[in-house]
């Protein structure tokens, strides 16, 4: 465990970072499914509106580096492909 007082107050800061990531990451992925939802129900403008809101999450999360920028490339390329091929 945490001795100093600055390995300590690292360890604190470390819960914190930790919890605002995940709730970021489960956003992000409500996004994506919710996207996937549509596309799957054959519903092509709510998988247009639902990929509208998946694309700035994406970027966010890109821009934050809390995913690679090439993964959210990847993920809105072949869902924006899986739109057009409704």
């Amino acid at each position: 465990m945490a001795n100093s007082a600055q390995a300590r107050k690292r360890a604190r800061q470390a819960l914190k970072h930790r919890a605002l990531n995940a709730a970021q990451r489960s956003e992000m992925r409500t996004y994506i499914k919710n996207t996937v939802k549509a596309i799957e129900a054959g519903d092509k403008t709510a998988a247009e509106s639902a990929y509208k809101q998946v694309v700035p999450a994406l970027d966010r999360m890109a821009g934050k580096g809390k995913i690679h920028r090439n993964q959210a490339a990847r993920y809105k390329s072949r869902l924006n492909a899986r739109i057009r091929a409704l």
